[in-house]
């Protein structure tokens, strides 16, 4: 039997209380291992998608299936991994907190947790930070923070949303390394970028997204 793909929508559409129509009737499919980039400009519906992949919206009409499971089941949210854009930490909690509570969000107990946690703060080269609070990190800091978060609970899809935005060009590269060796290792990444060099360096395929249509996915090469 062919695998589910990590991601299915059909016919998605979110229109708000105002009238704003942010996704229109799109239908997109992500393979189970993909390097996928979602390429758009600012107000394009990226985060309304992101959104509702992660249960985070009810959308107006469509079905958004994660691995073959409708988005909102308790499958489907723990095989998502989510790094937002925008810096979303709680100011009370340490990098060693914000790990453990995570992974206990996602089921994880408590030992695991704290294993799970030192791992990812050796990764991310946060070994100084572990006991600093969230709003002590600089910059960079905070986002190495928010994708060791989001892969706390060992995700089979991680979705990241802008992930280098505001930081400088060398921890640009090195989120970019990291990013590679988790995709070869056989995680399935989408990718929301506004910067076409990010998508053309790191995905396999791009989908391009305007005024919440889809409206055209090709190879890089292919959609220059």
């Amino acid at each position: 039997m062919k695998p589910a793909p990590a991601l299915e929508l059909r016919g998605l559409s979110k229109r708000y209380d105002d009238g704003t129509v942010a996704l229109e009737s799109l239908d997109l499919t992500v393979p189970d291992g993909a390097f996928f980039g979602l390429l758009g400009p600012n107000g394009a519906g990226k985060t309304t998608l992101i959104s509702a992949v992660c249960n985070l919206i009810r959308v107006t009409a469509g079905e958004v299936l994660v691995f073959g499971e409708p988005a909102e089941s308790l499958s489907a949210r723990r095989a998502v991994g989510l790094s937002e854009q925008d810096i979303n930490l709680d100011r009370f909690l340490t990098v060693e907190e914000t790990l453990v509570y995570h992974g206990g969000w996602f089921g994880m107990g408590r030992k695991e947790a704290h294993a799970r946690a030192a791992e990812m703060i050796e990764i991310f080269d946060l070994n100084q930070k572990g006991k600093v609070r969230t709003p002590k990190l600089s910059g960079g800091m905070r986002r190495r923070l928010l994708l060791a978060r989001a892969l706390m609970h060992r995700p089979r899809l991680v979705i990241l949303d802008e992930p280098t935005a505001g930081v400088d060009f060398e921890l640009r590269l090195e989120l970019w390394r990291y990013i590679r060796r988790l995709h070869e290792q056989g995680t399935t990444i989408l990718l929301t970028t506004h910067y076409l060099e990010e998508a053309e360096t790191l995905c396999q395929e791009i989908a391009l997204i305007r005024a919440g249509r889809l409206i055209a996915r090709d190879s890089a090469d292919g959609l220059r």
